[in-house]
């Protein structure tokens, strides 16, 4: 990831690989597919081991990162590995192996701990996410296709895919390809590239169709792509963030939770929600419209637009 120096990476590696070796062993030939299991499973057991913090340990820690200690930064990124695991395995069969998703996520974790200030006001938690699915998501980019992308594509491509979602919630409605060049400062011909290039890497599909799920881009429809949990993770990176939908009130929750397909549910209708909430389907809208809106403005307090 950018911004990273090669200790960092060699670090981010080694939080993975120094326990591969230990999982592989060297006497008789293991099947590769065994030894990775074996190894998978030997990294998790390592990390339980790490005890979680709480919001006054990161408090404390973040307070020290900044005046140089070393021991309080390894001590965050080692307690904050089961998250990145926990965000890996949602990128599974997407182009990397396991393992390799772990250690992006790592970098960028690694990138998060760096970043962190406690005056943005959210657990590290929930601002590492972020991070963590950024370095992930450019290495799927980056890294599963035969030719390499150049650094400069992967981060047009994530570019694309920010301002995509932002105009959505923004017009509630589809953008035009025009549009999309308009707020990406480029010409249309280059977004056309970008979105064939997006195709095989990202579902920019949203339950926002009135009965029924729509493309945001038509032209790339990638139906293998597309499921329940996917949707509500590629409308927006706020609306994954378990931190951020506590701040919203128990019905607002239910309602983002049935409209988006949240914890494994399918996503449903206005009128379906309208009719199990004993409500038009308008008020539903209006609970939706301003559930986002509280979310969004909870992602915009954790998420500086310098760190963007």
């Amino acid at each position: 990831m950018d911004g990273l120096d090669p200790e960092d990476k060699r670090v981010a590696g080694n939080k993975v690989k120094k326990k591969r070796v230990g999982g592989l062993g060297s006497s008789a030939p293991v099947a590769a597919d065994h030894a990775t299991a074996d190894a998978i499973k030997l990294y998790l057991q390592e990390i339980q081991k790490n005890q979680l913090l709480t919001a006054e340990d990161e408090r404390e820690l973040a307070g020290l990162i900044a005046q140089g200690d070393d021991a309080a930064r390894e001590r965050m990124i080692e307690s904050n590995l089961r998250l990145v695991v926990k965000i890996a395995k949602r990128y599974m069969n997407r182009g990397l192996p396991f393992l390799d998703l772990i250690e992006e996520g790592n970098l960028g974790l690694i990138k998060a701990v760096e970043k962190f200030k406690v005056s943005k006001g959210c657990r590290f938690s929930t601002y590492a996410t972020w991070w963590i699915r950024q370095s992930i998501e450019r290495s799927i980019v980056n890294q599963s296709r035969t030719i390499r992308l150049p650094v400069h594509v992967a981060d047009d491509i994530n570019k694309l895919v920010k301002i995509s979602r932002e105009l959505v919630q923004r017009l509630k409605r589809d953008p035009e390809i025009d549009e999309i060049a308009a707020a990406m400062g480029t010409d249309v011909n280059h977004v056309r590239r970008m979105m064939i290039l997006v195709k095989k890497t990202y579902s920019i599909e949203h339950p926002l169709g009135e009965g029924n799920d729509y493309s945001l881009i038509d032209t790339i429809e990638d139906t293998k792509l597309v499921d329940s949990v996917r949707k509500i993770e590629d409308l927006d990176r706020f609306t994954q963030v378990q931190g951020w939908m506590e701040d919203l009130n128990e019905n607002e929750r239910e309602v983002l939770s049935l409209r988006f397909g949240l914890e494994d549910r399918d996503p449903q209708t206005l009128d379906t929600i309208g009719k199990k909430f004993g409500v038009t389907r308008e008020r539903i809208r209006q609970i939706e419209a301003k559930s986002l809106a509280k979310l969004r403005k909870s992602m915009e307090n954790c998420l500086s637009d310098d760190d963007m």
